[in-house]
C-alpha cells in the first residue's frame, strides 16, 4: 500500500491545461511487484491505477474515497474518505514512519531516459534513500505534476510522513529508484498519453458486486471508560 502511495504522494490553482486527461505507463522492477507494468489514468480529481490485471484501484482526491476492484471475481471494496483517513493515521502511528522530511539535492549526474536528458535528485531519511531522474524538457511535465497533486487525498498526508512529497520535486520524474531495508524498487515511465478518458473508467462496473466489511471502529487508542453513574 505504501509503495502505491509513494508513487502517488505528490496544490491548487489548476489551469485549463492542467485539467487534461493523462495516461501514464510505468515499468516496476524489484520488490514483490518486480517486472509489473502499472498504468495510471488521471481525469480531474480522480485517478485509476491498474496495478495488475486482477486488481484496479480508483481514488477520488476530493472525497478521499477509495474503491478497489477485484476484476476476476467481479467484486469491489469501497472505503470512505473518513475510514481511509483513520487507516492512514494508524499506519503512520504504528508502521514505522517518521516526520523527518528528506532534503532534496541535485547530484549533477545526467542520464538519457526515453530520449530525454534527465538530471538526478536524491533524498534520504532513516527509512529510505531515493533517486529521482527529472527531465526539464519533458512535455506537459508541469501539468502532470499539478494533476497528480489534485488526486492525492488529504487523508493520506499522515501516511506520507517521512516520504518525499512530489511538491518538493522540480519536475515529473521519469525514473524513481527507492532503496529501503527491504530492497530496491525502480520505476521507469515508458509512455505518457494525453487522450480523453471516459468517465466510465472511474466508476464501478454495473456487474460488480460490493464486498461488505464489518463496521468495526478503527482506532489506535483504547476507548475512554464510561463515566460513573454512582453518586
Amino acid at each position: 500500500m505504501k509503495a502505491f502511495l509513494l508513487s502517488l504522494a505528490l496544490s491548487a490553482g489548476l489551469c485549463v491545461s492542467a485539467r487534461a486527461d493523462f495516461t501514464i505507463v510505468q515499468k516496476v522492477e524489484g520488490g514483490k511487484a518486480g517486472g509489473n507494468e502499472i498504468i495510471m489514468k488521471l481525469k480531474g480529481d480522480k485517478v485509476r491505477v491498474e496495478a495488475t490485471p486482477q486488481m484496479t484501484m480508483i481514488v477520488d482526491g476530493k472525497t478521499g474515497e477509495t474503491v478497489t476492484l477485484m476484476n476476476a471475481q467481479k467484486k469491489f471494496l469501497r472505503i470512505s474518505g473518513d475510514k481511509a483517513k483513520a487507516i492512514a493515521e494508524l499506519a503512520a502511528k504504528y508502521g514505522g514512519t517518521t516526520a523527518e522530511r528528506p532534503k532534496l539535492t541535485a547530484t549533477g549526474k545526467k542520464m538519457t531516459i526515453n530520449g530525454y536528458e534527465a538530471e538526478e535528485y536524491v533524498g534520504e531519511t532513516k527509512l529510505f534513500k531515493a533517486s529521482y531522474w527529472i527531465a526539464p524538457s519533458l512535455p506537459d511535465s508541469a501539468a502532470i505534476m499539478k494533476q497528480l497533486q489534485a488526486v492525492i487525498p488529504t487523508a493520506w498526508n499522515d501516511l506520507a510522513k517521512g516520504m518525499m512529497d512530489y511538491r518538493d520535486l522540480p519536475g515529473f520524474p521519469l525514473r524513481t529508484q527507492v532503496k529501503t531495508e527491504g530492497g530496491e524498487i525502480t520505476s521507469t515511465i515508458t509512455a505518457i498519453k494525453r487522450d480523453l478518458l471516459s468517465d466510465a473508467e472511474f466508476l464501478v462496473p454495473t456487474d460488480f458486486q460490493e464486498m461488505k466489511i464489518p463496521n468495526v471502529q478503527i482506532s489506535g487508542d483504547k476507548p475512554e471508560p464510561a463515566p460513573s453513574t454512582k453518586p
